[in-house]
């Protein structure tokens, strides 16, 4: 569970109706071209209703069978306190220069309750209850699931689970969309390159 928020980011409200194309069109603009290797970091833990948005949006991922995508953090295997820096470890070892998008939830004032928010840059697992975690990410997506200000460990615990449902339901659709459309261009691109191969080789057969 992280609390810091950064300048470049923007907002979503999990029941607007337009939060799902914006936030899409958001992710698709800061990938789109790149050819790093995407991870997705979703961090928490099932054992607290609010903490268990990370697991529970990487759950989600996972059925939904991401083509350009890789997930780490599910309800079954929790990336957490405890594991976060192996699994970073992991990451870095297995991915070259991978660019990493850490999913973790956060408290906010009363108003922001149900908001998204997607940032460039890290996001700071852990901060909200004191707890010195290393910074995570390339880019940052965070569900604010309840209020902070106080007893924050107890408000994580008795958050709603109607709440982190369907904010893990718009983050996990939103990255769904951007794979299957970085997908698409991949393949676009590859096509281009074959008929522009086939082409040339064409050439040369009419030329003998």
């Amino acid at each position: 569970m992280s609390e810091h928020l950064h300048r470049e980011q923007m907002r979503y409200l999990w029941d607007s109706p337009t939060a799902l194309r914006e936030m899409t069109d958001f992710l698709i603009r800061r990938l789109a071209g790149s050819t790093r290797p995407v991870v997705l970091v979703c961090i928490g833990t099932d054992r607290s209703t609010g903490d268990s948005l990370g697991p529970l949006t990487g759950t989600l991922l996972k059925e939904r069978y991401l083509k350009q995508m890789n997930v780490y953090g599910t309800l079954d295997e929790p990336v957490h306190a405890k594991n976060l820096h192996g699994v970073i470890a992991e990451i870095e070892a297995d991915y070259d220069d991978p660019f990493i998008i850490a999913v973790d939830a956060c408290l906010g004032r009363r108003q922001n309750v149900g908001t998204v928010v997607v940032g460039d840059g890290p996001l700071y697992p852990g901060s909200a209850l004191s707890r010195e975690l290393p910074p995570v990410g390339n880019m940052h997506i965070t569900g604010i699931v309840n209020v902070a200000g106080f007893m924050e460990l107890s408000v994580l615990q008795n958050t709603r689970l109607h709440t982190v449902m369907n904010i893990a339901k718009l983050i996990a659709s939103a990255i769904k969309y951007t794979d299957w459309k970085l997908h698409r261009e991949n393949e676009a691109i590859h096509e281009a390159h074959t008929n522009v191969v086939l082409f040339k080789r064409n050439e040369k057969t009419a030329e003998v």
